[in-house]
């Protein structure tokens, strides 16, 4: 029996030096491209998508602020953002960038929400437990 989500964010093992938290998918290929890494086509590729995303989704203040806040889709409405982000997923996998896709209904404090998406401020007390001893058998 598959869990109903409410949220979905696509993120890298990369972490953000203002939040140290991991980067979002917009965060890395702005990396990528600055870095050079990219062929021509490809870029051009995620800055139609990267236009597609400014046009229709809503920039939160939060993130124009550089307030230590990470984005997740809401699930409910994600299909059409899930849709226009799958070409950015397949440029990554293309240039063998590891990217995960993770899905909470624990995002953490919500500081903005649209009809798309959530700001959640990053937790700046960041739990580290010991592993069981059962786990580590």
């Amino acid at each position: 029996m598959a869990m109903n989500f409410k949220y979905v964010r696509i993120q890298g093992k990369e972490l953000a030096e203002n939040t140290l938290y991991a980067k979002g998918i917009f965060s890395m290929f702005m990396q990528m491209i600055s870095d050079g890494v990219m062929e021509e086509e490809d870029k051009d590729l995620y800055m139609e998508i990267d236009d597609w995303f400014s046009k229709n989704l809503p920039y939160p203040p939060q993130c124009k602020n550089q307030e230590k806040v990470v984005c997740f889709f809401k699930t409910e409405n994600a299909d059409l953002m899930m849709k226009m982000i799958t070409p950015a997923m397949w440029l990554l996998d293309r240039y063998k960038h590891p990217f995960y896709v993770v899905y909470t209904n624990f995002p953490g404090e919500i500081v903005y929400e649209d009809e798309y998406q959530v700001a959640v401020k990053v937790d700046d007390n960041i739990e580290i437990q010991k592993l069981q001893e059962s786990w580590s058998k």
